[in-house]
């Protein structure tokens, strides 16, 4: 905060205690004892006597402890405190207790295959908490994804579907980039494009729009998706010969993706999750792939 909020701030806190002291002492003594205040609740009358002596030092005490606790921790404004607690200096503190005390049940795990993970319900069962905390938000709890975000419950792998693919995926994260078309292509030829593309898909287009759509895809699309539609792992690039789409299967959504680009990041949980979890992770999410054989049978 600012220097002026900041003096606010302390000026606010500490004129509150000061204020508060005053009037508990200076409504220590009376000088009407035994008399009433004139109040009466239901035939009670209200006497107009000084707090007891317990009462009134409990409330002192209260007052010298506040001025303690906020010199010694935060809360006179941009002041740090004497002590200097933090609340992300205790978060990395507990974090590294944690650490130390849970790091063992994840490096036993550390040289057996993520391709042998995917049969021990142990490893599993960590890995699907380690998912429901740093994955599910975007890929849905049971792995199916969404519009945009990846099902990992099929056999389709963006970027590869080993276990070291899978971990690098995780570990490093991945950005992917549609280029826009529209401003090179136009109207017509993204139409015709989008054809084409629905017709690798195994889809009856209309084969004049097929056949120019091919042209214009071996000229620009063919470096990324291939020859033969079948993409690329390296680039991120989807195969195209399928109906698994990442951004919706109709013309106007596939017709959108070809005009306006489209981006992707999957964010690098190297440095969150530490090599041990993320290879625990990837024998999990690799688990729920149809691809993988123990999830076939």
């Amino acid at each position: 905060m600012s220097s002026l909020v900041s003096a606010i701030v302390i000026i606010g806190t500490l004129g509150s205690l000061l204020v508060f002291f005053l009037i508990l002492h200076l409504n220590r003594h009376i000088a009407r004892p035994g008399e009433t205040t004139g109040h009466v609740y239901d035939g009670i009358e209200e006497y107009d006597n000084p707090l007891p002596s317990w009462w009134y030092w409990a409330f002192l005490l209260s007052i010298i402890f506040s001025v303690g606790y906020l010199l010694w921790y935060p809360g006179l404004g941009n002041f740090a405190g004497l002590a200097g607690w933090t609340k992300v200096g205790e978060l990395e503190q507990t974090m590294a207790e944690a650490e130390a005390r849970y790091s063992p049940i994840f490096a036993q795990y550390r040289e057996t295959a993520v391709e042998e993970l995917v049969t021990d319900a142990d490893a599993l069962k960590i890995g699907r908490r380690l998912y429901a905390t740093n994955c599910s938000v975007c890929h849905g709890a049971t792995g199916q994804g969404s519009y945009g975000f990846p099902n990992l419950t099929d056999e389709e792998w963006l970027w590869g579907g080993s276990g070291e693919q899978i971990k690098t995926s995780i570990l490093q994260g991945r950005m992917a980039m549609m280029t826009p078309w529209l401003g090179v292509l136009g109207e017509q030829e993204v139409h015709d494009v989008a054809s084409h593309v629905m017709s690798m898909a195994g889809r009856d287009m209309d084969e004049a729009e097929v056949a120019r759509g091919q042209q214009t895809f071996m000229t620009y699309c063919v470096a990324c998706h291939g020859q033969d539609g079948k993409g690329n792992v390296f680039l991120g690039a989807p195969d195209l010969t399928n109906e698994i789409w990442l951004y919706g299967n109709s013309r106007l959504h596939i017709e959108h993706t070809i005009k306006q680009g489209r981006s992707g990041v999957m964010p690098a949980f190297g440095k969150q999750l530490g090599d041990d979890k993320v290879h625990i992770l990837a024998a999990y999410v690799k688990s729920l792939s149809r691809s993988n054989p123990e999830q076939s049978e």
